[in-house]
C-alpha cells in the first residue's frame, strides 16, 4: 500500500509543484514583455514628437527668409522704379503699380454664386406626370 501510494504521491507534488513554477515563470515575465512594449511605444512618440518640432521649425525659419527675399525684392524694385523711370510721372505710376500689388496680392478671390442650389438626386417633374416609381410609368394611356 505504500508503494501506491508513493506511485500516486510523486506526481501529484509533482505536477502541482510544476504548476506553481510556471506560473510564477509566466507571472515574472510578462511584465517585463509588456513594460518593453510600453517603453518602445514612448520612445517611437518622444521620437515622433521631436519630428514634429523639427519640421515646424525648419517651416518657420524658411518662411522667415520667404519674408525677407520678398522684402528685399519689393526693396529692389522700388530703388530701380527710382532710379530708371525717366520723368516723374513714370516714377509715380510705377511705384503705385508696386504699392497697389502689395495691398491687393496678384490674385483676386473669387466670390461665391449669388444663387445656390443643392443638386437633386432625382429627375424633376411635372405635377400631372406619374413618376418613375409609379406601376403606370413609361406606358401609354388609352382610353
Amino acid at each position: 500500500m505504500e508503494q501506491t501510494l508513493a506511485t500516486w504521491l510523486l506526481p501529484i507534488v509533482g505536477l502541482i509543484a510544476g504548476i506553481a513554477i510556471g506560473y510564477l515563470v509566466a507571472r515574472s515575465s510578462a511584465p517585463n514583455r509588456t513594460q518593453r512594449q510600453v517603453d518602445d511605444l514612448q520612445e517611437r512618440f518622444d521620437t515622433y514628437q521631436s519630428e514634429v518640432v523639427t519640421h515646424f521649425n525648419t517651416t518657420a525659419s524658411l518662411l522667415r527668409k520667404l519674408t525677407n527675399s520678398y522684402q528685399d525684392i519689393q526693396d529692389h524694385l522700388t530703388e530701380g522704379a527710382d532710379r530708371l523711370a525717366l520723368d516723374e510721372q513714370t516714377r509715380q505710376r510705377l511705384l503705385a503699380a508696386l504699392h497697389s500689388e502689395d495691398h491687393h496680392g496678384s490674385r483676386e478671390r473669387l466670390s461665391s454664386p449669388a444663387f445656390t442650389e443643392p443638386p437633386k438626386d432625382y429627375a424633376p417633374k411635372e405635377d400631372d406626370t406619374p413618376g418613375t416609381l409609379h406601376e403606370n410609368f413609361g406606358f401609354k394611356n388609352r382610353h
